[in-house]
């Protein structure tokens, strides 16, 4: 990958994140290294510090996908949130992985799961529960 933005993830997020990677088996998902490893990049702040234009767990988030210019406005859920309906992500989905902790205005690469790479761009963040004084989620 190119150039990676700086990652900013909740205390909270990081903890039921890694727990839920070690729930998992080896490679249960496309791009879990990937996770795995901008995990251990990111800077781990509390609730209360995130900055309100970081893409956190549970947020609204408006993306496009730069080679397709199709734009999402979706909410990053963990997997047992994920509804059908399309209003939401999950965290394990390839896009999903890459928006966590990114800011506003932030793009990265980020492997397809037939191979390749995507650049995502986040745009806009319309909802974060901790701008909103949700830590507990």
């Amino acid at each position: 990958m190119s150039h990676q933005p700086k990652l900013i993830i909740s205390s909270l997020d990081a903890e039921r994140l890694e727990d839920l990677l070690a729930s998992l088996p080896e490679n249960a998902f496309p791009s879990q290294a990937e996770l795995e490893a901008e995990l251990d990049r990111a800077e781990i702040v509390d609730p209360q510090e995130m900055p309100p234009s970081v893409v956190t767990m549970n947020s609204k988030v408006c993306f496009v996908i730069n080679s397709s210019g199709e734009e999402f406005c979706l909410s990053l859920v963990y997997p047992k949130d994920s509804k059908v309906d399309g209003s939401t992500i999950s965290v394990l989905a390839p896009v999903g992985s890459a928006l966590l902790g990114l800011s506003q205005g932030d793009e990265i690469e980020w492997p397809k799961p037939g191979g390749g790479v995507m650049r995502v761009k986040v745009k806009e963040i319309t909802y974060q529960p901790e701008r909103s004084g949700e830590y507990h989620r």
